[in-house]
């Protein structure tokens, strides 16, 4: 099995994550998606993160979908990081072959992951365009040091079946939508 993983702190989940899924389903030829909803981004200011079970249960209600999975793994294996959930479920799930998914905006600030260049020497990478994010993201030191990996978009429905560090930037999908914009000063979610 192909299966994509799409983590975040889904403070709110919105429609544009479900539209990365379902595009990231089709494009790289996916059996699955799998919501890696995190206890907090080590990059963020956590003040106003709403409980993970509520984000849970919102994040469910918006992925509605068979194919997309949600989960709090990261809770599960008392984690915060990135690295230490692929290198996880590579222990765990020999059998699956995972591609890590993520938006443009996280490909910008991708150097400052911790163990970033491990990540991309195990697991896949696929880069969805987030508009007006993603000229500054190919620009940023992590898409530079990954230059040569960068597999054409034509190929992206063979990127679960490459040996890392592999990664793609895929077009066509316009949504700016995030989680930022959809919440109040106070931290409270506004209506979708």
């Amino acid at each position: 099995m192909r299966i994509g993983l799409l983590g975040g702190s889904f403070n709110p989940p919105h429609r544009a994550h479900r539209a990365i899924s379902l595009y990231a389903l089709k494009r790289l030829n996916l059996d699955r998606i799998w919501w890696l909803v995190t206890p907090g981004n080590p990059l963020k200011e956590h003040g106003r993160l709403r409980d993970l079970q509520h984000r849970l249960e919102a994040a469910r209600a918006v992925a509605n979908d068979p194919r997309i999975d949600v989960s709090c793994l990261e809770s599960v294996i008392r984690t915060r990081y990135t690295i230490d959930t692929i290198n996880y479920l590579r222990r765990r799930a020999r059998g699956l072959r995972f591609v890590w998914i993520m938006g443009a905006d996280n490909l910008g600030q991708f150097h400052r992951w911790q163990d970033w260049q491990r990540i991309a020497a195990q697991v896949p990478i696929a880069v969805i365009d987030r508009p007006p994010q993603s000229f500054r993201a190919l620009a940023s030191p992590a898409a530079q040091a990954l230059s040569r990996y960068r597999l054409p978009e034509g190929e992206a429905g063979s990127l679960a079946d490459r040996p890392p560090p592999a990664w793609i930037f895929l077009t066509g999908l316009k949504l700016s939508l995030s989680s930022t914009g959809l919440r109040n000063p106070d931290g409270t979610w506004k209506a979708t």
